[in-house]
């Protein structure tokens, strides 16, 4: 039987556990959904002596930089198939190029993630490079029905994103195909403003988009004021290339169609 463990079961791997589970993979998997506390080391080590697949979603501390799994089991990661949910957001600032898997990593805000990215890589691991992330209760839709979407001025900024169920599609082609290690960007085909974005999700609810404020008149917290001073395009040929992925829900507007 096909055994996989997962570090960190949170909404994208929660959803790929789903998926392997109904194909008959047996899962163990740390997090607050797990069955196993990740501070378990006699449990964790246990379940990935098992284990030939081995998925981590969990991100570096925000303190150190450091990667929690890495610094605390990653010794015990030899020869098994090694898969790890990274972020676009290495590639940092593009001015709106396109950035594929052989764009420099680490200029951007998520120097700590491309520091772990380019360790889980040196261990030969399978990097699922992921742009902005939604699907069911994580969606614009869900921003405009809780009066919390905003529109920036700032024209020409656009950004990838990444329905739910195209990172789960995507990651288990990935294990059935055995693709091999490297990084593979996971992203729509149509990369847009946020502002268009909303007023799509505000056009499918009804309802008037909000007003545009400029960057300062936001008030945003650092995190999403660095998020808007970002520019970036994210090609996704390689994984469609090599595992055959195609994304269900290729633009905004099909997967927000979806949503609803």
């Amino acid at each position: 039987m096909a055994q996989v463990f997962i570090f960190g079961l949170g909404y994208s791997a929660s959803r790929i556990a789903e998926a392997l589970e109904m194909r008959g993979w047996r899962i163990d998997a740390t997090g607050s959904a797990g069955n196993i506390d990740f501070a378990d080391e006699s449990a964790v080590r246990a379940a990935l002596s098992c284990a030939n697949h081995v998925l981590s979603s969990v991100p570096p501390d925000r303190d150190s930089g450091a990667d929690p799994v890495l610094e605390r089991y990653g010794g015990a990661l030899g020869g098994k198939w090694l898969a790890y949910l990274s972020s676009t957001g290495v590639y940092g600032d593009t001015r709106g190029a396109w950035a594929d898997e052989s764009a420099p990593t680490g200029t951007g805000r998520r120097s700590a993630r491309a520091q772990a990215d380019a360790q889980w890589l040196e261990l030969g691991a399978r990097l699922f490079r992921l742009p902005g992330i939604y699907g069911p209760g994580r969606s614009a839709l869900d921003r405009v029905r809780k009066g919390k979407a905003r529109r920036i001025d700032l024209p020409g900024q656009v950004f990838s994103r990444v329905h739910v169920d195209d990172i789960v599609s995507g990651v288990t082609a990935a294990m059935k195909h055995d693709a091999p290690p490297g990084a593979y960007n996971l992203a729509d085909d149509l990369p847009a403003s946020n502002n268009a974005v909303i007023e799509e999700a505000c056009r499918l609810l009804g309802v008037t988009p909000p007003p545009l404020e400029s960057l300062d008149e936001a008030d945003l917290s650092p995190m999403a004021r660095a998020f808007y001073l970002e520019n970036r395009r994210v090609a996704n040929g390689k994984a469609k290339r090599v595992f055959g992925w195609r994304p269900r829900y290729p633009t905004y507007k099909v997967g927000l169609a979806g949503l609803i």
